[in-house]
């Protein structure tokens, strides 16, 4: 299904909540966040985009591939640190919500505005792989 057919409006809905979070997330952390809830996911369109789009902007593979195990890996930041946390969290939602020290520690680093564009960035990664889990969207055999 391609949905940008199917349901434009809708689809220019989720576009326009993109658009904002790029305008407002620091570059690298959205693509971690993108990559790792893409991962979690198991949304093979969006790893392979979010992958493709971050080696583009100067990311190290190296840092990509440890995003899978990003708790045992040195190369993250405090801040990057709290954002793939929170994103396992958001993206793995559960009956109790996101834990207190999860959401703690990401307060102690992102200020209040930082915080709530962080949490609609993970929602709205999840929403893009939910879409193309759903509708079965496969990477591009080349590029």
């Amino acid at each position: 299904m391609n949905a940008p057919e199917v349901v434009p409006q809708g689809y220019r809905a989720v576009l326009g909540l993109e658009q904002y979070v790029k305008s407002n997330v620091e570059h690298t952390v959205l693509e971690l966040v993108k990559l790792r809830a893409s991962m979690l996911n198991g949304c093979a369109f969006c790893v392979d985009m979010h992958s493709r789009d971050a080696l583009g902007a100067g990311e190290s593979s190296r840092r990509l591939f440890a995003v899978a195990a990003w708790r045992e890996a040195p190369f993250f930041d405090e801040r990057e640190r709290t954002a793939l946390a929170l994103t396992d969290a958001v993206t793995r939602l559960g009956d109790h919500g996101v834990p207190d020290d999860v959401w703690d520690a990401a307060a102690k680093v992102w200020s209040e505005k930082e915080l709530a564009d962080l949490v609609l960035a993970i929602a709205t990664i999840n929403v893009w792989n939910r879409l193309a889990v759903t509708m079965r969207t496969e990477p591009p055999a080349q590029v």
